[in-house]
């Protein structure tokens, strides 16, 4: 069994910039939500789930702003007809029935994290986004799908893909940028490590409280770096807490409730034909049979 949990906002961020702007007759802007349909048909039809949720993040500051007033601060914020989707793009997921899941204060990364963990193991879970910054939920049974370009072509990231990228496992993906940051989210790390020393350590010490624990011991690394190491250490253990997404949070969910293809067609049909979305009521309908829904 699968089941899909869709990082809705890093998702519709994508498809938003992916495909020219798009509006019903009227004037609602309608191209993300296009977008994002468009590359959760075509996952959908990849992976076949049982299961679908969908996650998205909320207006309010989460627990990292307050932290660090600067966290996302250099990113570009987009254009008011983004934000005008996701309420939209919300009353076409629940047309299909599927949950939404999102709560004040976190990211939809820690919402996504805190469904992993109360998914049983005998369940395979693909999260489904158009960022990597979940690639550090990987592990046997989680799997990150991705796109290399705009949304049409996907990519799954295993375990060996990510080591690949990044030349570190995932469950040390949060140490990694402990060290080298994330310009995208504006996490600081520390100051002169990039992505290639901040791999090579991390690949010696797997934590960077066991990096830390032994600095006074190493040998081969030049003693500049490891002033700057013994000199940053607490913007480093900071950026790892901004990294981390909480697994703890605290959600009513049953995997029950998330099956796919129970849901009222004649519906869901009637809302596309509102957004004008007429080329996709066809797969619409191809997924309703395939799950034997009756319309």
């Amino acid at each position: 069994m699968r089941c899909v949990i869709i990082d809705s906002n890093a998702l519709l961020h994508r498809a938003f910039h992916a495909l020219p702007r798009l509006s019903t007759k009227d004037g609602k802007p309608t191209g993300g939500v296009y977008g994002f349909l468009l590359a959760l048909f075509r996952a959908v039809k990849d992976l076949n789930p049982e299961y679908l949720i969908a996650t998205f993040d909320t207006k309010a500051p989460t627990f990292r702003h307050k932290k660090f007033k600067e966290y996302k601060a250099k990113r570009k914020k987009p254009p008011e007809e983004f934000y005008q989707q996701i309420p939209i793009l919300k009353e076409v997921l629940l047309s299909m029935n599927i949950p939404i899941f999102e709560k004040e204060g976190f990211e939809a990364d820690d919402v996504i994290a805190s469904l992993v963990k109360k998914i049983p193991q005998n369940i395979e879970v693909i999260i489904l986004s158009g960022d990597l910054d979940t690639l550090q939920l990987v592990k046997e049974n989680v799997k990150v799908y991705t796109f290399k370009k705009g949304i049409k072509e996907g990519k799954v990231y295993d375990r060996n893909e990510v080591i690949k990228r990044f030349g570190v496992p995932p469950e040390n993906l949060v140490d990694f940028k402990a060290l080298c940051g994330d310009v995208s989210d504006n996490i600081p790390g520390v100051p002169g490590i990039g992505e290639k020393t901040a791999s090579l350590l991390i690949q010696n010490f797997k934590t960077i409280e066991n990096l830390y624990q032994n600095l006074d011991k190493i040998k081969n690394l030049p003693e500049n770096i490891v002033q700057t190491l013994r000199e940053h250490q607490e913007e480093a253990f900071f950026s790892k807490l901004l990294a981390k997404a909480r697994d703890d949070l605290d959600l009513k969910f049953t995997i029950e409730d998330c099956q796919f293809g129970k849901f009222d067609l004649n519906k869901a049909v009637d809302l596309f034909k509102k957004l004008e979305f007429f080329s996709l009521i066809k797969r619409l309908k191809e997924f309703a049979i395939k799950e034997k829904n009756l319309f």
